[in-house]
């Protein structure tokens, strides 16, 4: 494999584990390295720091996957028996994770495979029930395509395996997708098995239709479950508007708690009539349940439509407002004007849980910007919960870059 040589100002980084590699941080990249090759990182004096596999010839050079000189990656190519082993390793210790603490009765879809955190960096895999969702965030990744669908039916054995690599097309970003992304197509379809038009899911005891071929993300918003599970201890006997309900996740949960009244508001039409299907699955009253299609912004602040109702609990999930980190400030206004007009929204003592997956956005940024939409809505919150990654989302200690998701249930007091 090839070696490639860190500069001893810039060895620290990946001494730490960290799973990227700036170009600036090596001696030389030769001109023949292929997108996806597998590389050894050495220092100055020829010993051993870690491989990976060759990214790019911009920013991010080399992305890791491991710190042990015994893993043999690719030494003989792509169909290396070290290769398959590999990968299938990788991926059962990560399947061990989920099936200790996250799978059970109750729960058979999770997120099986999260990038850089679960060392196969630029992989993403959902697992929705017996069926898996693949998404490559990068082509070096990509280039492993067929060992890594290899590894999934060794280790998870599922009927079906789909990819959404369609990335620019989701509605949120679950990890930092770097500048250099390719700007060819990105792929989707059937890689294995057949897909049902509809996967029926089990959370938390809930059940859930999801569309892995058309729906946004790969489906469903796994990152969101123990969320969901959260938000139940405040709904008895309650008034709920979800804003940005998608198939109605928060509502069947707030349903399945003894809400009065559920309100769900989301720009898809498609999704809505999935949320009302969702309901129903779950043998809730659709009668408490009020489904509209349309912008939320446009929603919560006019008169007409929320007909000056009070709610008593709010949950604001919206997309990433900032994509890119040059462009924070500008997301920060977005965040501020809808919790302001939530929360002018909210009875006294209501609950508001608002969340963001701008990676790009610090919890601190975050809750800064709510202080200051309470102070233009002319309310008082307490912070109850704060709330990140779920267990099936982890994240490695090194790799800030990956956090992504904030959440707080606030009470106004």
């Amino acid at each position: 494999m090839t070696k490639l040589i860190v500069k001893r100002e810039r060895i620290g980084p990946v001494l730490g584990r960290h799973p990227w590699v700036f170009s600036g941080a090596l001696q030389r990249i030769p001109e023949e390295l292929q997108t996806g090759e597998p590389v050894v990182l050495i220092n100055e004096n020829g010993q051993f720091l870690a491989q990976g596999y060759f990214n790019s010839y911009s920013q991010i050079a080399v992305r890791l996957w491991s710190w042990d000189e015994n893993d043999i990656i690719g030494e003989n190519g792509k169909d290396d028996k070290n290769v398959e082993m590999f990968f299938e390793k990788r991926i059962k210790q990560s399947y061990e994770t989920r099936k200790n603490f996250v799978e059970n009765k109750k729960t058979d879809s999770y997120r099986l495979v999260h990038s850089e955190n679960d060392l196969l960096p630029g992989l993403i895999v959902d697992k929705y029930a017996d069926y898996l969702v693949l998404q490559f965030h990068t082509q070096g990744m990509e280039y492993w395509k067929e060992q890594i669908i290899s590894a999934l039916k060794k280790v998870i054995k599922p009927k079906g395996i789909c990819e959404r690599s369609d990335v620019r097309d989701r509605r949120r970003s679950t990890l930092v997708i770097p500048s250099e992304q390719s700007d060819e197509e990105s792929l989707s379809g059937v890689l294995y098995g057949k897909i049902p038009e509809r996967i029926k899911i089990t959370e938390n005891g809930y059940k859930f239709w999801v569309d892995v071929i058309g729906g946004q993300k790969t489906g469903f918003f796994l990152d969101q479950r123990d969320k969901r599970n959260a938000l139940q201890k405040y709904c008895a006997g309650k008034s709920i508007l979800n804003c940005f309900s998608y198939t109605g996740g928060f509502s069947v949960y707030a349903l399945g708690a003894g809400v009065k009244h559920v309100v769900s508001v989301d720009s898809s039409e498609k999704a809505l009539e999935l949320a009302e299907e969702n309901v129903k699955l779950n043998k809730l009253d659709v009668k408490k349940c009020e489904f509209i299609c349309g912008d939320v912004k446009q929603y919560l602040n006019d008169p007409e439509m929320v007909k000056k109702d009070q709610f008593d609990i709010i949950v604001l999930d919206p997309p990433a407002f900032v994509k890119d980190r040059h462009k924070v400030q500008e997301g920060l206004m977005g965040y501020k004007k809808i919790n302001e007009s939530a929360l002018r929204l909210l009875s006294f003592g209501g609950i508001l849980l608002t969340c963001s997956c701008s990676a790009h956005v610090t919890l601190t940024d975050f809750r800064y910007m709510l202080s200051e939409s309470a102070g233009r809505a002319r309310k008082t919150l307490q912070v109850l919960e704060t709330a990140t990654h779920g267990i099936d989302h982890p994240e490695l200690v090194a790799f800030t870059e990956g956090e992504y998701l904030k959440c707080i249930f606030a009470k106004v007091s």
